[in-house]
């Protein structure tokens, strides 16, 4: 019977000490959806808006809540390998100097939140579902001489908000009546094709309590493509042929005013 016992024990402590580990199940769930999920880059894209909506599922009754409740928003493009080069002055000349490069940094990135970014998430939970920017870039193969990896991945970031590709837009999130909650990012002109990442995080006190994901396909029309894939696949082709193009345009244009408005 002891023996029994014991065995009882040594099985149901394990689970019992894994139960208590586990967190409860969140009282508040995130519902979210997006105004489109395909993007279609024709010749004429000049960029684009997403409608982000949703509302707060609450699955068991919350007398007196603690905490603010806030909503976080991000959306990141495929990621692409990154080469960045650090200025160096030499001879009273400014230099690149050597190169190096990161394994990848999001190709589009930008984080929408009901309050500045820094007073909406934990740094804990931050690090823990890699919201912020800086989990988004990778430098792991860096050179032995990169003493400063951090500066690096603060340069890509300045690149990347200079053309407009990362922005951080705090307030921008709207929380109607503490359950519902929208917002609008808008897509530049020059976005790759891929698929994109958008992420909802409901957060209570800055501590993340759901996160609902939705994927957004950027993809190029038939002509677009043939175009881009021309233009990058076979540039020498493609510049030859847009000569020709502009010739043959130029000279239907001139016989046409020949034909139709010469003067007597």
């Amino acid at each position: 019977m002891t023996g029994r016992f014991a065995r009882i024990l040594a099985v149901a402590i394990p689970a019992l000490m894994l139960a208590l580990a586990l967190p409860a199940p969140a009282a508040e769930k995130v519902v979210a959806s997006l105004s489109q999920h395909d993007v279609s880059l024709t010749t004429g894209f000049a960029g684009s808006e997403i409608f982000i909506y949703g509302a707060v599922r609450r699955t068991a009754p919350l007398p007196e809540p603690e905490g603010d409740l806030d909503v976080i928003i991000t959306i990141t493009g495929p990621p692409l390998p990154v080469t960045v080069h650090e200025k160096e002055r030499r001879l009273g000349i400014w230099t690149n100097g050597p190169p190096v490069a990161l394994d990848s940094a999001p190709s589009f990135y930008v984080v929408a939140s009901t309050k500045p970014f820094r007073d909406t998430v934990s740094w804990t939970d931050d690090m823990r579902f890699r919201i912020g920017l800086e989990y988004a870039i990778n430098l792991v193969d860096a050179p032995d001489w990169v003493s400063d990896r951090e500066a690096y991945r603060e340069a890509v970031a300045r690149v990347g908000e200079a053309k407009g590709l990362y922005s951080e837009l705090p307030g921008g999130v709207r929380i109607i009546k503490n359950t519902l909650f929208e917002t609008t990012i808008d897509l530049p002109a020059d976005l790759i094709e891929g698929d994109y990442l958008a992420r909802i995080f409901l957060i209570r006190d800055k501590q993340v309590l759901d996160m609902f994901s939705d994927r957004i396909e950027v993809r190029r029309a038939p002509l677009g493509r043939f175009i881009y894939v021309a233009a990058m696949d076979h540039a020498a082709l493609y510049g030859a042929g847009s000569l020709i193009l502009a010739l043959f345009a130029g000279w239907l244009a001139s016989a046409f005013f020949r034909t139709f408005f010469r003067t007597e």
